[in-house]
């Protein structure tokens, strides 16, 4: 029973990185070349919270309860957003002071020869 649930869980785990777009979006902030689209990402955060705030208020309003279901996603998925940015500032500049150090290693290297 517990292996199911594992086999499961991974599937769909699999399943919601490789096909949701805000996952491929993360994904591809993640990157060398996407670090420093980090910030203005978080931007994306806004419409989704904008987004969540509307459904709410239909639900609240009368509307069916799924809409709660999608005041959920939205905030998951504005938190995502939020937090890509100060996350991809920290691994930019780790691996801007990662290419200085190998820029001067080479130097030194050369400089040795």
């Amino acid at each position: 029973m517990f292996r199911l649930i594992w086999a499961l869980s991974v599937r769909t785990r699999y399943f919601l990185r490789r096909y949701m777009p805000t996952n491929i979006l993360l994904d591809a902030i993640r990157t060398r070349r996407g670090l420093r689209w980090g910030v203005p990402a978080m931007l994306l955060a806004i419409p989704y919270l904008y987004a969540a705030s509307i459904c709410a208020q239909l639900a609240e309003n009368g509307g069916p309860g799924w809409l709660h279901l999608l005041v959920l996603l939205f905030i998951w998925n504005a938190l995502k957003f939020a937090f890509i940015g100060p996350i991809s500032l920290v691994l930019l500049i780790r691996v801007r002071l990662r290419e200085v150090s190998r820029s001067h290693r080479a130097v030194d290297v050369g400089a040795a020869q």
